[in-house]
């Protein structure tokens, strides 16, 4: 029981500099590539709505009222009532998606700002 708790305590492994800075930028790096993928998904997730709220009005008009679809990089012919349930299904995906990559921001952000504090990390001040 004793080891395990000296071992919880122990000081992580010193990094060289040149490593810490390696770290450093490598989650930087990732978090950046986070963020930039969950914008691309919040802008997709928005266009969905977007089409759906447009797509609803003709639904409760004219449902058998024809709509395209773009499908694979091919344009599909459909009715409006066979494209809403699908374009539902595709931002309810997006948003999980978002919701999964939030978290692992949020993780890899906490990781980073440990390395921060574990080895006294602060940005050089503009100036």
């Amino acid at each position: 029981m004793s080891s395990s708790v000296a071992k919880a305590k122990a000081a992580p492994p010193k990094l060289s500099t040149q490593e810490i800075q390696q770290q450093y930028n490598r989650y930087q790096n990732e978090l950046q590539a986070l963020a930039g993928k969950i914008g691309e998904l919040e802008q997709e997730a928005e266009e969905h709505n977007l089409v759906l709220s447009t797509l609803d009005e003709a639904l409760a008009n004219e449902p058998d009222r024809k709509c395209f679809r773009l499908v694979g990089g091919v344009l599909v012919e459909r009715t409006v009532k066979d494209v809403v349930p699908a374009l539902k299904t595709n931002r309810d995906g997006i948003q999980k998606v978002i919701a999964n990559l939030v978290e692992q921001y949020k993780a890899k952000d906490e990781e980073f700002e440990k390395l921060k504090r574990e080895y006294n990390i602060r940005p050089a001040s503009a100036g």
